[in-house]
């Protein structure tokens, strides 16, 4: 029997994150490594670590973590950023940059990384270019292989209360996924626990290069993880 791939996640708290600790539950060929500033309760049973400290000191944790695979599902939002660009680069630029190239030093050599739709460094739209610059700079850290996440809208159980415009985006995208086709598919919304499964799926390819997945590559990944973790059982 294979020894299980090692994997450190960051952005466990999260919605995206919640979901691959859940998805890695009862998993023997993946061993999960989750780092956070805070406790995160694990599901019973879980098979996994969680190194909990200051995000100053993640370099540790990873490094501690001997990763294979690096996971990211770090992310704030405008909001929560008070509406500061310094701030909201402080974790979605900085931080993971930081954490990927922390690592790269551990060893690792493939790394997934949750993105948006739209990302793009040339976008007037702020959001989309920082997400877009971070997914260049990821590019010239030197993984062997870097497979880019870029789900539309995540839908899923946030812990918390929905913000208006996720309200409002919840209620519209049944309508707005049906009249989305063609190229425009890739701005469907999509089940964060599907996103989780794609992100597994993903981090047991082997081939090197970069690779981007929107909408319904991420349908086609997750699927491939659930069909492997089946046969497992």
């Amino acid at each position: 029997m294979s020894e299980p791939l090692r994997i450190a996640l960051v952005g466990a708290t999260g919605l995206v994150g919640r979901e691959v600790i859940e998805a890695c539950t009862g998993r023997s060929d993946l061993r999960l490594t989750a780092i956070a500033r805070r406790e995160v309760r694990l599901p019973e049973g879980a098979r996994m670590e969680l190194l909990v400290a200051d995000p100053a000191g993640w370099n540790l944790a990873i490094a501690a973590a001997r990763p294979q695979v690096f996971v990211c599902a770090l992310g704030t939002t405008w909001r929560a950023a008070g509406k500061d660009e310094g701030a909201f680069r402080a974790v979605d630029e900085t931080l993971v940059l930081a954490c990927a190239r922390a690592a790269k030093a551990a060893g690792a050599t493939h790394a997934v990384v949750v993105s948006s739709v739209g990302a793009d460094p040339a976008s007037r739209n702020f959001y989309l270019r920082v997400k877009g610059e971070v997914e260049a700079a990821l590019g010239k850290i030197g993984f062997a292989r870097l497979d880019i996440v870029r789900p539309g809208l995540l839908k899923g159980a946030r812990g918390g209360p929905l913000r208006i415009g996720e309200r409002l985006g919840m209620i519209a995208s049944p309508l707005a996924d049906a009249v989305l086709h063609g190229p425009y598919r890739r701005y469907r919304s999509i089940r964060a626990d599907i996103v989780a499964a794609a992100i597994l799926g993903l981090a047991q390819e082997k081939a090197a290069g970069r690779f981007n997945h929107e909408h319904d590559a991420l349908l086609r990944a997750a699927r491939r993880d659930r069909e492997r973790a089946l046969t497992r059982r």
